[in-house]
């Protein structure tokens, strides 16, 4: 047998869930390969900043065209598209190219190469998944200008008139944005993460892709038989007969659960034993609201408010953040929505905060409340904007990153000053609006019972609870496995928070990664959590596995949990008792 036949595995991040099988078409993705130099005369320079200006406009009007062509089922994501127009006039871009043309005299091609190179190198270190893949949307942007400038063609995705999986060496979102459902099974791509926006739009279409597999396009040819499975981040290349029949079934079998799970979505997550548990979703967008109802969610269970102050060149208004949080209230009615308030630097900085000094650790530095309580004008809009949207739905207000009681205090101080500032204008909002802390500092797990008496609610933010208790930095591939929510530490911490919330008679609810992993519902039951909010697209599914599971059989499952001593013998164990129901 050819050698190029043998089956090959390859292993890279998984995208967006799902099985396909079908023909490689290989889509020249990754911009032009070979960028000239030279240097500029002076009476040059005037022109070759024209020609980037040409190209940058004629750039920009292709976007344009792609928006106004992308399909329905894409609309809340058009706002990915319309980011990458404002990106064509970013200072990190824009100006720079310019100012590299007229200062160092390069040729138009290069000054952009060096800004981007340059780019790169800033958003690499940056840890922050999201983040670090706000990095690809400038080299995105630029791939566009480039092509431009050098009279390169890019390939049009929405020409393909074959039933094929996408390879590519990356995929922008305006590529992402042109495929036809009919036509396109899956894709996969040497660069690029879950975070990135390709990679959500991917899941939005529901389309199974693999990211981040570094040597695909070397790997794979034009033809071949490739499966994608985006359920553990595998592409396997010219699979045996026996791989295929394992596979085709295996995709057989998921879509006939996603297939039920769908069509009972909108049933309530109850246990066997009649718990009702509410199941909401995370969100960092207004418009992502329609896919938490389209997936059954009871409510938005965290709304991430960073995401309004990024990506532009100054703080959002008062009157824009109330639009936006009045939007997803009335969306969401009758259902609850639980506004974070905002949870910048770390890594999270942003391009115009120029006041802030740099920070050595800025993950334990002037970070979320923090900041807040700093900049006591800025933290006073966003409350402002929300106690004015809570007029129009059912809204709670959650104070990230707590440590300390102090700043409990100060923070309802400051929100009492703005329902008085509100009453003085007669600007209506409700009078019960409740507040909350998340739980995320292992400071704040420990002294739960004090603090408790201050607030409403609790919110569990799980991600940085397991990073803060264990000390590891998920970014970091060295330690990143020791990274583990069922670590009997991080156990401890949150019984020790649900025991505290039960004392005291308020709500607790997890919003973190852990609410989503099928792995850790039948212990969060036993725990006594009964809000639970995730991912939007994770929704249906862990409402079905809700419905088939005891109450009581988890309480039981949770105390032979706490008399394990670490956290495989946990995971092995919820795998021997539940593993057919979580499909594990």
């Amino acid at each position: 047998m050819n050698d190029q036949l043998l089956e090959k595995r390859i292993t890279g991040i998984a995208g967006a869930p799902g099985i396909c099988i079908g023909k490689a078409y290989l889509v020249d993705s990754g911009g032009v390969d070979v960028i000239k130099k030279y240097t500029l005369a002076d009476n040059e320079i005037k022109t070759e900043v024209a020609r980037f200006k040409t190209a940058v406009n004629t750039a920009k009007n292709e976007l344009k065209e792609v928006i106004r062509n992308t399909p329905s089922a894409l609309g809340e994501h058009v706002q990915i598209l319309e980011t990458h127009l404002l990106l064509f006039k970013d200072k990190m871009l824009y100006e720079k190219t310019i100012k590299s043309i007229e200062s160092k005299k390069f040729n138009a091609e290069w000054a952009l190469k060096t800004v981007v190179d340059e780019t790169k190198r800033i958003f690499k270190n940056i840890e922050d998944e999201y983040l670090k893949s706000r990095g690809a949307d400038i080299v995105h942007v630029a791939d566009r200008i480039m092509l431009n400038l050098t009279g390169a063609v890019e390939v049009n995705i929405a020409d393909i008139r074959k039933r094929v999986i996408l390879v590519a060496k990356d995929l922008s979102p305006a590529q992402t944005s042109q495929i036809q459902l009919d036509k396109i099974m899956g894709f996969v791509t040497d660069k690029g993460g879950t975070a990135s926006h390709t990679s959500i739009i991917a899941r939005t279409l529901e389309l199974p892709c693999v990211l981040g597999l570094e040597k695909a396009t070397s790997q794979i040819k034009n033809d071949d038989i490739i499966i994608v499975d985006g359920l553990e981040g595998i592409v396997i290349i010219n699979p045996e007969e026996e791989t295929l029949l394992e596979f085709e079934q295996r995709k057989k079998d998921y879509e006939l659960r996603q297939a039920e799970v769908t069509r009972t979505s909108h049933l309530p997550a109850k246990t066997k034993d009649g718990h009702v548990i509410n199941v909401m979703g995370n969100i960092e967008f207004a418009e992502e609201v329609v896919s938490v109802r389209d997936h059954g969610g009871d409510g938005v269970g965290l709304y991430r408010t960073e995401f309004l102050y990024m990506n532009r060149d100054s703080y959002p208004d008062e009157n824009e953040q109330f639009e936006k949080y009045r939007e997803v209230a009335e969306l969401m009615a009758p259902g609850e929505v639980i506004i974070r308030t905002l949870d910048i630097n770390g890594d999270k900085a942003l391009k115009y905060n120029t006041d802030q000094l740099p920070e050595t650790n800025p993950a334990l530095g002037l970070r979320a409340i923090r900041f807040c309580l700093k900049r006591k004008e800025i933290f006073k809009s966003q409350l402002r904007a929300i106690l004015k949207a809570s007029n129009f739905g059912k809204i709670k207000i959650l104070f990230p990153m707590i440590s300390s009681l102090g700043e409990v205090i100060e923070a309802k101080k400051l929100l009492l000053q703005c329902q008085s500032e509100l009453d003085q204008n007669k600007i209506k909002w409700d009078r019960d609006i409740k507040t909350g802390i998340m739980i995320e500092v292992p400071s704040a797990a420990i002294i739960a019972d004090i603090l408790a008496k201050e607030v409403d609610f609790f919110s569990l933010g799980t991600n940085d609870l397991v990073q803060y208790t264990l000390a590891i930095d998920r970014g970091n591939e060295e330690v990143a496995h020791l990274y583990n929510e069922l670590n009997p530490a991080v156990l401890r911490l949150i019984k020790n928070t649900v025991e505290v919330a039960e004392k005291n008679n308020i709500e607790i609810s997890i919003c973190g990664e852990m609410a989503g992993n099928p792995i850790n519902i039948p212990l969060l039951l036993g725990l006594g959590i009964k809000n639970l909010s995730m991912y939007p697209h994770g929704i249906p599914q862990i409402k079905q596995i809700i419905r088939e599971l005891s109450f009581k059989d988890a309480v039981d499952l949770t105390k032979e949990i706490f008399r394990q001593n670490n956290c495989h013998d946990s995971k092995n164990l919820i795998r021997y008792k539940y593993g057919d129901t979580l499909k594990l």
